[in-house]
């Protein structure tokens, strides 16, 4: 037996899990065909990430006269996309490189190239086979193609974006879900003529509609235009039609449509459920006994952090460490202008269930220290049970959200209730804050509303 695991992809959910083994002493090969760090570290979560906050930063030196800033030349002043590519570039670099580093010193084998899973126990790389006790697979999700005739010359798909030499004048993000929200806010921060084309309604499926509303509204205020769910076509000219009359002419377009699982070559029965994406028991085991499933090729979460978890669960469960997977208690980030961050229950979710709730919201307008930085655009709002305050969901619209949720996170983790928030102490003055009047609120009154 070559080793006791295989893990098949090197993202979020691949090199955790493999870290992770190695910690526990098992023999582990991590088999990857591209780089180390998966979409998320080389071409989606960070170095958009890090483009977003460049673009933020630029926004804001723009208005720097409301801070008491003067001598800025907004004339001189503009978007240096190169510099930021190349900054984003260094920020994946020094983490790619970290993870590399630590699945060295946990003893995993790194493989480059394709896996082949050739039966529940073998695989095969580069006509290399290879036997273990258990695969894991972590091969991740990709852009669905676009069913559109876009020339050629005009398509960039998200994975591409970096590689851009220019950003064109006029951009379609085409798609739903945060990333297009995200990128459609991004190139409008830097001045360039963004329309945002979703093949659905529910541009951002899953999210609070209250949440939804608010940030599209902000969208449509910034000068982003929003077409959804209309019916679309392609001129002989490569021009876009929106329901065979209405031209929208364009540069480019990038494709961020929704994900699709990247389902490993295989040789043996692995059940798919009705989207394609690889099924898995409690246990994320497939349907071959001794093979796993974790991240988004299972379909049960498309976020990196929640990919990550079940990378460590399931290794964890290999070595008969027993646990469970609560994915409704994972938060959920999109990192638009303010973020959106939200955990537990939806208010669709809690009337859909029947239960008895009240909300308690906080607006950051009244937090000392978001008005001192500036950065008071959004709200707190905590979904409890009425009659004993459980906390059933949390949801927060803030310069930082995707940092605060970790708060309500930890809340959730031990069913803490609206009294047990509001009895918590928080520094003043500090962002953090609206927990406590947002917790008040709920089981009693707030003091600073």
């Amino acid at each position: 037996m070559d080793y006791d695991l295989i893990i098949i992809g090197a993202g979020p959910a691949g090199y955790v899990a493999a870290i992770r083994a190695g910690q526990l002493g098992m023999k582990t090969a991590l088999v990857e065909k591209n780089a180390i760090g998966g979409m998320c570290l080389n071409w989606g979560c960070i170095p958009t990430k890090a483009l977003i906050e460049s673009a933020k930063l630029y926004d804001r030196i723009k208005n720097a006269d409301r801070m008491g800033i003067d001598g800025i030349n907004l004339e001189e002043l503009h978007f240096n996309w190169k510099n930021a590519k190349n900054r984003a570039s260094k920020v994946v670099r020094k983490l790619t490189g970290g993870i590399a580093y630590l699945l060295k010193k946990n003893g995993v084998d790194v493989i480059q190239g394709e896996a082949i899973i050739t039966g529940s126990s073998t695989i095969s790389v580069e006509n290399r086979t290879l036997e273990c006790k258990n695969i894991l697979i972590a091969t991740g999700s990709y852009p669905a193609s676009i069913d559109l005739n876009i020339p050629r010359n005009k398509l960039t798909q998200v994975e591409n974006m970096l590689d851009m030499n220019t950003i064109p004048d006029k951009i379609i993000l085409y798609g739903h879900g945060p990333v297009t929200v995200e990128l459609a806010q991004f190139f409008r921060m830097i001045d360039h003529e963004v329309t945002l084309v979703s093949p659905q309604t529910d541009i951002l499926p899953g999210i609070d509609k209250y949440l939804t509303e608010f940030i599209l509204k902000k969208v449509k205020a910034q000068g982003i235009k929003i077409i959804a769910d209309e019916k679309i076509s392609v001129s002989d000219e490569g021009e876009m039609l929106i329901n065979n009359s209405d031209v929208l002419a364009f540069d480019t377009l990038i494709n961020c449509s929704w994900r699709g699982a990247v389902v490993p070559a295989n040789e043996v029965e692995l059940a798919l459920d009705d989207k394609g994406f690889i099924a898995v028991n409690e246990h994320l085991e497939t349907s071959v006994k001794g093979i796993y499933a974790i991240g988004d090729v299972n379909g049960l979460s498309y976020l990196a952090h929640a990919a990550s978890a079940q990378g460590i669960f399931t290794v964890n469960h290999l070595h008969g460490v027993k646990g469970e997977m609560e994915l409704n208690n994972y938060p959920v980030n999109v990192y638009t202008v303010p973020e959106l961050s939200q955990i537990g229950l939806t208010e669709e979710q809690v009337r859909a269930q029947g239960i008895d709730y009240r909300i308690g919201e906080f607006p950051m307008t009244a937090n000392g220290k978001a008005l001192a930085e500036d950065t008071s655009e959004g709200f707190i709002r905590i979904l409890s049970e009425k009659k004993m305050g459980e906390v059933l969901g949390v949801q927060i619209v803030a310069a930082n959200a995707t940092d605060l949720i970790a708060e309500a996170a930890a809340f959730m983790s031990v069913e803490a209730t609206v009294y047990d928030v509001a009895r918590t102490v928080h520094a003043h003055p500090t962002i953090s804050e609206v927990f406590l009047e947002a917790g008040m609120d709920a089981a009693d009154k707030s003091i600073h509303k």
